[in-house]
């Protein structure tokens, strides 16, 4: 009976659910990942670019990955930013949605083009990825390498 409540909080803490509601100040690490008071955020249902991927419009290079993040920052910057969220990932970090100056930040990188849905975890913001392909917007506008596959190496032609 003594092991039950040790074992109790063992499993609460090893768990993937993390009833969270963070406000604050972001510091963005990159386009679909932030921190709140030291609290990392993974925004759900969006995969953006990496930090380092490269992207080309007509020929040209561009840092699309750079572009996000600075996109986020510029949206974020001065803003209480907040961040809702019951799951984490396998590294620990927050899985959420989050909201500045009344919309959803998640939508909006999608939206703009510079983000894709990422439909293995959610297909929340298909509609905002179609309507960024079909206006040709960000990522769109050009060539990319989804950022799921960029990870495992593939890369422009």
């Amino acid at each position: 009976m003594k092991m039950f409540p040790l074992m109790f909080l063992l499993l609460m803490g090893l768990g993937l659910k993390a009833n969270a509601d963070l406000s604050g100040p972001a510091v963005i690490v990159d386009g679909d990942t932030l921190s709140i008071s030291g609290n990392k955020v993974s925004l759900h249902g969006v995969d953006a670019p990496e930090q380092d991927q490269t992207c080309r419009i007509n020929g040209v290079i561009w840092s699309c990955g750079y572009k996000a993040a600075e996109a986020v920052r510029e949206w974020t910057y001065t803003k209480e930013v907040r961040c809702v969220g019951n799951q984490k990932d396998q590294y620990g970090t927050l899985v959420a949605n989050c909201f500045v100056s009344g919309y959803n930040l998640n939508a909006r990188i999608v939206s703009e083009g510079l983000g894709l849905a990422y439909r293995k975890y959610s297909e929340q913001y298909i509609p905002e990825e179609d309507q960024a392909r079909k206006a040709r917007k960000g990522l769109w506008a050009g060539e990319f390498v989804a950022p799921w596959d960029w990870r495992t190496g593939k890369r422009l032609n």
